[in-house]
């Protein structure tokens, strides 16, 4: 039985074993209860990971073609397969659990997101990104490729970019390269007046990056505290505790 790619969906199918066998032994690293892996596609991935699970092992999948092709190839995957759109799905176990994945590039960034917002259940993310995309999660303060993504991921895990993974890994190659990254959750949050202040406060900062700080955020905050050398500074200049901080100094408009 063979099974098509599908564009729309955003499909690359890792068919290197041991970029796989790399992701394995990261996992490897410690005790894995519940495990869910982000879109299986033909199962490269999956094979190699779906013991580790020492209670549970489960993959979202939205292609229902690729879960007929799964099952029939795995058939121990039988019962452990939930056919849903994962930006849509609802959180797939009580108790924690670790997220794994070759993650379509066309929804990378939405998947971390939703990681985010289920933090108290995830300890830990391993997923293939874009390699820009990765880069961007794991960027530090005072460079161009840190901003909205690395400050609200970064808030909350700490990210290790771990290794490249070349185009020829994949079937069909992209035509970029591609990276992976760990996500390990914090002991400790930055604290902060509220989630929802503390997002926008931040996507406000990085909506005009080149530009001091004064200017896009200056609806929130009165004219003497713009006088603050903060406010000089640029987005990129700022760490996450400095945003976290400032949510208890703004006000809403």
């Amino acid at each position: 039985m063979q099974y098509t790619l599908k564009k729309s969906l955003g499909q690359h199918f890792l068919n290197d074993a041991q970029v796989c066998l790399n992701m394995k032994a990261v996992l490897l690293e410690q005790p894995i209860a519940q495990l869910v892996e982000v879109g299986p596609g033909g199962g490269a991935l999956t094979q190699h990971i779906h013991e580790l699970a020492t209670v549970s092992f489960k993959a979202i999948e939205l292609d229902r073609e690729k879960i007929a092709f799964l099952l029939k190839e795995f058939p121990y995957l039988q019962g452990k397969l939930i056919e849903a759109d994962f930006l849509e799905a609802g959180i797939p176990f009580e108790n924690e659990f670790v997220v794994v994945g070759n993650f379509p590039y066309n929804i990378s960034t939405q998947i971390v997101f939703k990681v985010l917002e289920w933090r108290a259940q995830v300890p830990m993310m391993l997923g293939m990104f874009q390699k820009e995309v990765a880069e961007r999660i794991a960027a530090k303060p005072n460079s161009k490729a840190y901003g909205i993504l690395s400050v609200l991921t970064q808030a909350f895990y700490d990210v290790t970019y771990l290794f490249d993974v070349p185009p020829t890994a994949f079937t069909p190659p992209p035509k970029v390269m591609s990276g992976v990254i760990k996500l390990t959750r914090k002991k400790t949050f930055p604290t902060f007046t509220s989630e929802k202040a503390f997002f926008h406060l931040v996507k406000m900062a990085f909506g005009q990056r080149r530009k001091m700080l004064r200017n896009p955020l200056k609806p929130y905050f009165t004219t003497e505290q713009l006088t603050d050398p903060l406010f000089t500074k640029r987005a990129e200049n700022l760490t996450v505790e400095d945003f976290a901080a400032l949510t208890f100094k703004m006000h809403t408009p």
